[in-house]
């Protein structure tokens, strides 16, 4: 299994493609371009015989790049870094982070490979490919990309631990167009590597990383979260903005709440805070409600007055 280790040497767990695969989902994709490229050329110069000979030069040029360049780029963009032929493949093309890839990667994806796939025949790519340790062509290195394998064998899966409840959507106004990808995949390494750090060399690399976040969006880290519960908070809504870009609708919402989920040291809600949208909309107690409060040898209490 291959890893990508960040700067912090903490290793995330995404199994780059090699030459073989990708090479392969690239032939499939250029014999399905190809084939569509005649039959559009076959129709249009039956469409445009009566055109002066500049006229058809234009409309192939047109043809040419609508095609074989315009239509991989809106596939890859649409798809969130399928192709057909990484499809058959059981490939995928993703951000140096992970996280899905929009029009200005596959943009620039498509743009560079015009010189390296189409006008030398994939020998640069190829070259790149073999070069790179992580197999990336030459339109990765420029994009940010990397191509995955999606199709691999089951094991135990890494996932970014969601944020306290009291800190869903706190951060939703947040402009985080300015994050880099390199800075998204530290955060993601250390959320899902925290529980195995030493805790003051996890804490001081926390308070680092969310610095460097806040200095990317602009607003100050609140004092009163914990570095880790920010950065858990702010990433969960990063991905519910993904989600909802690339799934229409709402997507995200609260954390979960089946289970106890991931302990963050000092992350518990101040008194007095609601602990999740639902609650905040709630209406304040009666004066009956609140003069009934619990001692301090009891649990905690639950809004229900006993009767006299």
């Amino acid at each position: 299994m291959s890893e990508l280790v960040t700067g912090e040497a903490v290793a995330l767990e995404l199994r780059p493609a090699k030459l073989p695969s990708r090479a392969l989902a690239v032939v499939i994709d250029l014999v399905v371009a190809f084939t569509v490229y005649i039959v559009v050329t076959m129709g249009i110069v039956a469409s445009t015989s009566s055109l002066d000979q500049a006229a058809a030069a234009a409309v192939a040029v047109a043809t040419f790049l609508l095609v074989l360049v315009g239509v991989p780029i809106a596939v890859e963009t649409l798809s969130h870094g399928r192709s057909l032929g990484k499809l058959a493949c059981g490939l995928r093309v993703v951000r140096d982070d992970g996280g899905p890839i929009r029009f200005r990667h596959a943009l620039v994806r498509g743009a560079v490979g015009v010189v390296e796939i189409l006008m030398t025949f994939g020998v640069v790519a190829c070259i790149a490919s073999l070069v790179s340790e992580r197999g990336r062509r030459l339109g990765d290195v420029f994009a940010g990309t990397l191509v995955v394998r999606e199709r691999v064998p089951a094991g135990p899966a890494r996932f970014v631990p969601p944020p306290p409840p009291w800190l869903v959507g706190r951060f939703s106004g947040l402009d985080l167009s300015g994050v880099p990808d390199g800075l998204w995949l530290a955060v993601r390494s250390y959320l899902t590597r925290m529980g195995q750090l030493d805790p003051q060399v996890g804490h001081s690399m926390a308070q680092r990383l969310a610095g460097d976040l806040a200095a990317c969006t602009g607003a100050p880290a609140p004092g009163d979260v914990p570095p880790a519960a920010y950065l858990a908070a702010v990433v969960h809504e990063r991905q519910s903005r993904d989600a909802r870009r690339a799934f229409g609708g709402v997507a995200g919402g609260a954390a979960p709440v089946g289970g106890p989920g991931p302990v963050y040291p000092g992350a518990a809600p101040p008194v007095g805070r609601p602990v999740g949208p639902a609650v905040a909309a709630a209406a304040p107690p009666t004066p009956d409600v609140a003069a009934a409060s619990p001692r301090e040898d009891e649990g905690p209490g639950t809004g229900f007055v006993p009767p006299a």
